[in-house]
Formats: C-alpha cells, structure tokens, sequence
C-alpha cells in the first residue's frame, strides 16, 4: 500500500517510518523496536501499524497485541478498527473513481477487509495466557476448567499452607503472608534463583531459605490439588508450553505478527515468551521507552529493551520517536539533559514545536513544610491565571512524601484526589494511631473502640463487641473491663490500653507529649500486625509533627480525623471530590499521564534517590529515570523542589533528628543552566536588622589572645 495513504497521512516521518516499516502484503516483517520518547505518540503509531498491516492483507484475527492493562488493550482495539474502517472508505473511493482496488483488482481491498473480524487476540499477557492455556491444555495436563486466583485469593491459601507447615507460630520472625507472595512472584517473574532474590531484595528473610523453598513447594501443591492458577502460574505455563516444541509450533501457528506495547516494563519470564513466541523475530514489533523503564520492584527488567537489537541481530531495525507533543521546548530541554547523564540509553532528544520562554522552576525551601507552602501558594496562583486544579499535579517519589502537603491543602480548603497509595489519613495504621487518641477523647467512640480493641494479640471481634457494649454504659474502659473474661494472650494488652486510656483522659500526660505516649504503646503492635513497618513509621513520625502543630487533642482530631471505617484492614474509602481538584500521585502512577503544572516534591538525596536505591547502579539509574518521568509529565510549567532540611526515608522523623540535604544527584550544578532558580523559606520569615552599627569588639583579636 502506498506510504501516502489517507490512513497515514496524520503521522511525522518518524512515525511513518515506524507503521510502514516491513510492511509488504501478509507476510511477517523483520523485527523492529519503536523507541518511543515521553509524549511522541506511542499509542498512536503502534495502533497505526496494525492498521496499516490489516490494510495491507494482514488477516487480523492472527495477530496479537500484547498490553500491560485491559483499557489499553480495548483502547488500542478501537484505534485499529476505526483507522482500517477509513482505510477501507478510502480504498471503496478509490476503486469506485478507477474500477481498481488497491491490491491490483477491482474492489480488491474492499473484499479482503470485509471477509475479516476484528482483532481477537488483544490484551494483558496475563488474559492471552489464560485463553491459550485453556486451548491447550491437554498438551500441558491441565484441566481446562482450571480457576484464577486473584492477589487477595493467593495471599490467603499461602497463608493457610504457611500456618499449617507451622511458620506462623516460629521463635524469630517469620515472613507474612503478603511478603511470602511478593518474593514467591520475584523469583517467578525475575527468572533468579531464590537465593539471589533473597539477598538482593529482602536481606533480611534470607535466614528463612529452606523454609521458603519448602513453603512454596506446598503452596504449589496445594493450587494444583485443587486445580487453581494464580498470576504468576499463567505466565509459568505459558512459558512451558512454549519450551515443548511441538506444542510451541501450534502457538506460533496461530499468529503471524506479535506486538508488544511498553516493552521496557517487561520481566524476564515475558520477554522469554515473546521470543519463543517468533525465536527469529519475524513479525515481532515492541514498543517502549528505555528512559522511563521504572517498574523494576515489580521484576520488569530495562534489560529487554536495551538488549533487544542484539537478540535479533543483524534484522532487527530500530526507529527512534523524538518529536513530542506533550511538553514545551525549556521543559523537554531540562528533562534531555537529566537522562543524557544515564550510561546506557539509546539515544534521543526529544523536541517540539510548542515554544516558551519559560524555564521549569528549580525551588530550594528551607524544610518541607515550607515546600508544602509554595505548593499551595503556586496551585491557587496558578488556579487565578486560568488552569483549572485537574490540570495540575504533585508527583513524588513514595506516597507518605505527601503527608504535610495533604494537611496543608486541607487547611487551604483545596481539594484533592490521590493516586499510588491510600490518603495518607485513610491508611490502616495511621486510623489505628488516631484510633487510640479517639478513644481517650471520647470512650463511647464505638468504632475507635472496636478497632482498638482489636490491636491486641489474642483479641477478636467478639472481645472487642463485648468492651465497647460495656463501654457504652461505663464510659471508663479500666472500669468497663473489670470482671470481664478476657482470653489469658490478651489480659496484659487490654490491661495496657486501659492504662494508656487512662493517662491520656486524666491528665497524667499532657498535650503533645500524649503522643510520644501513644507511640511508645502503639510501636510494637505496628511490627506485630504490618509488613514494611519501618516505612509505615515514617508516615506515623510526620502524623506526630503535624500533631505537636496543634493546641489540644480534640482540635487536632476534630480537624484531622476521618469518618471511622467500616472495617479493619488497609481498604480507601471514595474520596469527597469537589467540583475541581488537585491530582497528588506518585511518580509510577504517573507514568502515561500529563498535566499543564507539575509539581515534584523532595528533589533530594536520600528522596530522589532514595537511600536504598542508591545502593547499587542499577537501582541509581532506575531512580534517575523516576525523576525523569516525572518530568516529562508537564506540559507547561514544572516545578522542581528541594527542601533544604530534610527527614530522609531511612532516618527517624521524632524529634528534630533531621539533615541538611543537598538537591539531588541528578541534577548537578552543570544541568542549573536549564531551571530558573528560587528560594523559598518558612512562613512568616523576615530578615533579621543587624544589632550593632559599626565595630565595637575586635572579637578576631580576642580568640588569638587566647593561645598568645
């Protein structure tokens, strides 16, 4: 079909290039990698190809487009149909004014894409493994009406097998269930044995190695006992059926072109079926962008797309997309520069055409309350010259980064909706800790009461039922609890939360040293009932600074506390949206999307990067490509900010047990040239007069009369 086509005619040469590449009738093309930068239209030029292969004869129901979400796949779906649709209008004109189709025969393509459906094979990896699994699954011993089990679902049979082999009852800690699941899914996904993904990503479960193994082998067992397949094991027996090569032959009948959307967020177990899938890459195209490869805690590895040429060489072809049409020129010129840095990329710069004088802003405030406090006061500024709050976003690095931010947007009465983590007021240990304080300000408190209760080691709904009917009457739990028949594991606990209740409600300890009372109460009841406890710390150490901010606990709790759950557990609650609202986001979450403002918060050492991820140069480059998107995400002003003093993610937030931290790596003093700088300090602030008016104290002769 002719490049100029009506179907084509909306793509640059790059994109052209790309859709038309290989492309010569039914037969499968050779292999080609679309390295396509943020905002050049990735979407837009893979839907266009299939088009174009559809176009050109390619029968649609033997190809497969492979995505990382549902919505993408049926977005990309509606793409395909609606451009084969035009073409296929075009072709009937055309044929209708010369009495010659465009395959060489009158109405030829009219005919040809007539006789076809649509695409049938467009969807997750995990979706297409569960169709092709159950097409084939004699070939495996597999019963074709096998079940799926969702995270939830596989988290609570290892539990149940975990219990039964007798871990949940060890002398020293043993993992949970939701850690067990996590590092059972590394060493699928990763293709690395046990022992690496121990050391590597949770050190201090090593010690537990034969025990996991044997553990695993039972959770195994277990699904296939009762004829189940989690996520993980789709992709495992995808993988198998690929490796017997007869039954692999059957698959790649199926299908004469294979593409691959967001190829840089594959793990080694997908690439691996890709590649069997066409072992000499005949029909493979994948899509991606290295530089926004950010999804390596989820085993998706950077290496796939980077070493992509190299497995298909000498055929593969690889076509570079770096017109953007997402950001102005000063931002893609920031965002250029920080990734130029990374070591090994492919090359791009990515351009526009939007012009603007304005640099992104690269903020330096005192502390992070005063980063909380230019935010707010550049949103409203920003909201008064026309862009509306949607249009704007805060993008940081872990979700409790936001926590002064969503506290200082709540006394500004700005709205906002959060994405990439529960509100921060939402979280199950963050309700257990305002849990606590609720009930000494008002025993009656059911709910505060009920979840409180429940805290405690040995104690059950039917405990906490039977305190709160009592307190209901006695609005004293030390005297509500007397006489009670308490299970022997939780007498001492119900004895120490009637104590804390008790100094909290009678004066003993008085407002804000309450807190440090709450926490020391509460501490070890967060290691006992949460994984990642020291990361749930941070967000309690930021709720007691924000806390000590306030005259008296019924202000604070007035002003902070949400309605109570409806149950226990880490579930958010539908957010009260306004007719307009702040998007707040971590940066993964971000990735696809694009605001005009963008704000990125704790553009530090020890934030971006975090402490932990510059451990090594491939978690440090990963860090460099989260800053990088998050960049990206802007299309129109970008504001860079770095608190000067600084809690960094591994150090404790009580007290004033903080840092001077310096900006980020990323951006070093050479890179300074593309921000506009600025300084913000803390509220209420003034320049200090100086004392004196003139020399009065040789002070530099006093010191050296010291040691004369």
């Amino acid at each position: 079909m002719d490049a100029a086509a009506p179907h084509l005619a909306a793509l640059n040469a790059s994109q052209r290039e790309a859709v038309v590449h290989g492309v010569s009738g039914r037969a499968p093309g050779p292999p080609l990698l679309i390295v396509a930068g943020a905002g050049t239209g990735k979407t837009h030029t893979l839907a266009h190809r299939v088009a174009h292969l559809v176009a050109s004869g390619a029968d649609p129901r033997r190809i497969l487009m492979l995505t990382f979400t549902r919505r993408a796949a049926s977005e990309m779906t509606r793409r395909v149909e609606r451009l084969v649709a035009s073409a296929t209008s075009a072709a009937s004109a055309t044929s209708a004014t010369t009495g010659v189709g465009a395959n060489g025969g009158a109405g030829g393509t009219q005919r040809a894409l007539d006789t076809r459906g649509a695409i049938s094979w467009a969807g997750t990896f995990h979706a297409v493994a569960n169709r092709l699994l159950r097409l084939h699954a004699d070939e495996l011993a597999l019963d074709a009406s096998f079940t799926v089990l969702d995270r939830s679902d596989s988290a609570d049979l290892l539990e149940i097998v975990r219990h039964e082999a007798g871990l949940s009852k060890t002398r020293r800690r043993f993992p949970k269930k939701g850690t067990c699941l996590a590092i059972y899914s590394r060493v699928v996904n990763a293709r690395e044995p046990l022992e690496r993904a121990l050391a590597e990503e949770f050190p201090w479960c090593a010690e537990w190695h034969d025990e996991l193994k044997a553990l695993f082998r039972a959770y195994t067992e277990r699904k296939q006992q009762s004829h189940v397949l989690d996520y993980d094991d789709l992709l495992l027996c995808w993988h198998a059926l690929m490796q017997e090569p007869s039954a692999a032959a059957r698959v790649r009948q199926r299908f004469d072109h294979v593409l691959v959307d967001e190829y840089q967020d594959t793990n080694t177990l997908q690439a691996e079926i890709v590649k069997a899938l066409s072992p000499e890459g005949r029909g493979v195209t994948v899509v991606g962008d290295d530089a926004q490869a950010i999804y390596a805690f989820r085993a998706a590895s950077v290496r796939n797309i980077l070493d992509f040429p190299d497995q298909y060489r000498p055929r593969a072809t690889v076509v570079t997309l770096e017109q953007s049409y997402r950001s102005t020129q000063p931002v893609l010129d920031a965002a250029n520069a920080v990734i130029r840095l990374a070591p090994e990329r492919f090359a791009k710069d990515l351009f526009s055409l939007r012009a603007s004088q304005q640099k992104p802003f690269l903020v330096q405030t005192s502390d992070e309350p005063a980063q909380a406090d230019y935010v707010a006061d550049q949103v409203l500024a920003h909201r008064e010259e026309g862009l509306a709050l949607k249009r704007q976003a805060v993008l940081f690095r872990a979700s409790h980064h936001s926590d002064l931010l969503e506290v200082e947007l709540a006394r500004r009465n700005i709205p906002f909706v959060k994405y990439g983590g529960l509100r921060f007021l939402e979280a199950a240990h963050v309700k257990d800790f305002l849990g606590l304080l609720r009930l000494a300000e008002n025993p009656r408190d059911e709910m505060a009461a009920f979840r409180s209760v429940q805290l405690l080691a040995g104690a059950g709904p039917a405990l906490a039922r039977e305190v709160t009917r009592r307190l209901a009457g006695e609005p004293d739990l030390a005297a509500a609890v007397a006489g009670l028949r308490v299970p022997a594991a939780a007498r001492d606990g119900l004895a120490g939360l009637a104590a804390l209740v008790a100094d909290l409600s009678g004066g003993a300890a008085q407002w804000p040293a309450q807190l440090t009372r709450v926490r020391a109460f509460y501490q070890p009841l967060l290691e006992r009932l949460y994984d990642h406890a020291q990361v749930r710390a941070l967000d309690l150490d930021a709720l007691e600074r924000i806390a000590a901010g306030y005259p008296c606990r019924e202000r604070f709790l007035s002003e902070l506390t949400l309605d109570p759950p409806q149950a226990t557990g880490d579930e958010a609650g539908p957010p009260l949206l306004d007719e307009d609202y702040l998007v707040l986001s971590t940066i993964h979450s971000a990735k696809g999307q694009e605001w005009d403002v963008v704000y990125v918060l704790n553009a530090t050492d020890g934030a971006i990067p975090t402490c932990r991820g510059a451990g090594s140069t491939p978690k440090l480059e990963e860090e460099r490509r989260l800053l990088y998107v998050a960049m990206t995400r802007a299309r129109d002003f970008l504001h860079v900010i770095h608190p000067l003093r600084y809690y960094p993610d591994n150090q404790p937030r009580r007290g004033d047990r903080h840092l001077y931290a310096p900006r980020t790596r990323f951006i070093p003093n050479e890179l300074l040239v593309h921000f506009e700088q600025r300084v913000h300090g803390e509220r209420g602030d003034a320049p200090e007069e100086a004392a004196g008016r003139g020399p009065v104290v040789d002070v530099g002769k006093k010191l050296r009369d010291m040691w004369a």
